[in-house]
């Protein structure tokens, strides 16, 4: 970890800390809201527990703020991001990654009465990480087919075969991550019962 990167994880558990005791909310109030138990909760605004994409995405879901206000980024003045979108088989990428190779961000908009045709699963090298934004989003992942709703976040290997589309021709937004195999993402979802086909 970068020296200059230290404060700034520093920062964040008094920052979450301040956001809840504002908002009149106890550890628990905030972990029924979350679903994160209220000891990883308590060792984050401690600074015990380093803060992960996986546990800031719904606390700023939460507390109805911008992810960056949880980690204090800085003012860039303007905070436009100039990549170009690209269309893949219906649906709008926007790369939110500048460096080739490596780790990479796309928000993926799905339109309205988007319909993809029979499922085609893929397989290919890497690891990816999807987190819906709103609307929901349809995940085949080997023998699995799950629904994921707008706040539900999935990880896989993208050498299962894989497909994703809308379950019902809705609008919906999500963020992906992609990497290179190897290159996990720390988070770790389960199927649920609740979005396997019956």
């Amino acid at each position: 970890m970068t020296d200059d990167l230290e404060p700034v994880l520093d920062a964040v558990g008094p920052r979450l800390r301040d956001l809840r005791q504002r908002r009149g909310a106890t550890l628990a109030d905030l972990s029924r809201t979350t679903g994160i138990s209220v000891s990883t909760l308590s060792r984050l605004e401690q600074g015990r527990r380093r803060p992960t994409l996986e546990l800031l995405l719904p606390l700023a879901r939460a507390h109805q703020v911008p992810l960056d206000e949880l980690v204090g980024a800085p003012e860039t003045g303007d905070p436009r991001v100039h990549l170009s979108s690209f269309e893949r088989h219906g649906v709008t990428f926007v790369p939110l990654t500048r460096r080739p190779g490596g780790l990479q961000s796309y928000k993926m908009v799905f339109p309205a009465g988007y319909h993809a045709g029979p499922p085609d699963r893929r397989t290919h090298e890497g690891y990816e990480w999807i987190y819906v934004l709103s609307g929901r989003v349809r995940l085949l992942l080997g023998d699995h087919d799950l629904t994921l709703a707008a706040g539900e976040v999935a990880e896989f290997d993208t050498r299962v075969p894989h497909w994703i589309s809308t379950p019902d021709g809705e609008a919906a937004e999500a963020l992906t991550l992609f990497g290179p195999q190897g290159e996990r993402m720390h988070v770790r979802a389960r199927p649920t019962r609740r979005g396997a086909a019956g």
